[in-house]
């Protein structure tokens, strides 16, 4: 063999260097860059669309960060998300909700619904109240003749009963708080199905206004109004009403007309029975509760009978 034969073969390959600004080294910094940017975007986008309150939060953590972790506080551990506030409605612009507040604004909420619903199952009763005094006069013969001077509605303060004059046919005598005959009987029947509720009632008289003329004392309409609605009292108590169920007697004269539009007409002479929901019970329960007690007032004249009148009044 040969020795150009056995020569061995040498395969020289020549190493290009990095390329400089046309390798790829530059694809990673630039999907870096894009990182970069997105996420500032994103920030941005998260400051835009948060709440003044929470930015203050937020701000307060990172300058005492340390501290807020470890001893809690406002800015930190005292909210139901990770960032104060929080919640769905990135347009709304109050500060932030402690859990604390959250609780109690759910107490209140609760309580509100509470009350809602006690409400609704009290007008509910007292509708059934109105349905079965309705009735009561439609079925009884001697009520359903006086069935037009009978007016029962629902207001804010309960159920409504008034018994108002006819022209013909009035509750009392002529200037008098002395009751028809039939205006008892109206009232005893009332009486015994207002024990049908637990709520208390208040009564109210009421005048048209035609003064009362050559009483003495000053006694007027309003003295008048309030000796009507005392008689209403017992007369409904006499029917079988518990007399616990009073709570107020009030003598209005003729400052409440039925009819505004004429204060003369006798529609505005009338007894108003309200059977009153819980809520008026709690204000007239509270009235004066704030007030101090006055001093004793010094001993006065008894006060003697109504005196009888000597002219036509309310």
């Amino acid at each position: 063999m040969s020795d150009d034969a056995q020569q061995p073969i040498v395969v020289k390959r020549i190493k290009k260097g990095g390329g400089g600004a046309h390798g790829g080294a530059w694809k990673i910094a630039y999907a870096d860059f894009v990182t970069a940017m997105m996420a500032f975007f994103l920030l941005m986008w998260l400051l835009g669309s948060t709440t003044k309150g929470d930015l203050n939060g937020i701000a307060e953590y990172f300058k005492t960060p340390l501290k807020v972790a470890m001893a809690g506080g406002s800015g930190s551990g005292d909210s139901s998300s990770i960032l104060q506030g929080g919640g769905q409605d990135l347009t709304r612009s109050t500060g932030q909700v402690k859990r604390g507040d959250l609780e109690t604004h759910k107490q209140v909420v609760n309580s509100q619904e509470l009350t809602k619903a006690f409400e609704k199952a009290e007008a509910q009763k007292l509708s059934g109240l109105k349905d079965k005094i309705q009735q009561m006069i439609n079925t009884n013969p001697e009520l359903k003749q006086f069935k037009n001077q009978l007016l029962l509605d629902i207001t804010d303060e309960g159920l409504r009963i008034q018994i108002v004059d006819q022209k013909n046919r009035p509750m009392f005598d002529s200037s008098s708080a002395e009751l028809k005959p039939y205006t008892r009987e109206i009232l005893r029947q009332i009486g015994k199905a207002l024990n049908g509720v637990s709520n208390k009632i208040s009564l109210s008289g009421h005048t048209d206004a035609t003064p009362y003329v050559g009483g003495d004392k000053g006694y007027s309409n309003w003295e008048l109004s309030a000796s009507r609605a005392n008689a209403a009292r017992r007369e409904l108590i006499a029917g079988g009403m518990d007399e616990a169920k009073v709570m107020r007697v009030v003598g209005l004269a003729s400052a409440v007309p039925l009819d505004k539009s004429d204060p003369f007409d006798p529609i505005n002479r009338r007894i108003s029975i309200i059977v009153m929901n819980k809520k008026t019970e709690d204000t007239i329960a509270h009235e004066g509760k704030s007030i101090a007690a006055p001093p004793p007032a010094a001993a006065s004249a008894p006060t003697g009978p109504a005196p009888s009148a000597k002219a036509a009044g309310g």
